[in-house]
């Protein structure tokens, strides 16, 4: 896992805005850093609603932090669409249906009890504009939210 202090692994995903693109890290770092990664293990499930209405909910205070926030999750881009509509966020996701991020950032899980391999575990990681890792939090229980004041603190740092 990757974690503060370190360099963000680059990645080039798909990309969730209300239609379908890509989004490259280094990218949106030369315009929008510092950024947020959610990850969460998958849309439409009770908690993963819950952490992005909530993120939803403190997005003005992200942005004012001069934070750009994205969710992360293993399910198409078809799919965090129409999960972006029902929840009215008005931030993108990112779809790593290749797992790719799960695994360059450390953040893969198994949900053996639902028979699912490779989920994201519930993490937040802070990318200043550097590409540093400025903040990481990583939870092994998928029932366990961030701390979203905390989260917030990190990005005013990162600024």
């Amino acid at each position: 896992m990757v974690s503060t202090g370190e360099k963000a692994p680059e990645f080039t995903a798909s990309l969730a805005d209300g239609d379908v693109g890509t989004i490259t890290l280094s990218e949106m770092l030369e315009t929008e850093a510092p950024i947020v990664l959610a990850f969460f293990p998958g849309a439409f499930t009770r908690v993963c609603s819950h952490e992005m209405s909530t993120f939803q909910d403190r997005i003005e205070a992200i942005t004012d932090a001069g934070g750009a926030l994205y969710g992360v999750s293993i399910d198409t881009p078809f799919a965090l669409n129409e999960f972006r509509d029902q929840l009215g966020l008005s931030f993108d996701l990112i779809s790593d249906t290749n797992r790719e991020l799960l695994e360059k950032y450390g953040v893969a899980m198994d949900f053996e009890n639902a028979g699912v391999r490779d989920l994201a575990k519930r993490a937040v990681f802070v990318v200043d504009e550097s590409g540093m890792i400025t903040y990481d939090w990583v939870s092994d229980d998928p029932g366990v939210e961030p701390d979203y004041d905390e989260v917030e603190a990190a990005i005013r740092d990162a600024v």
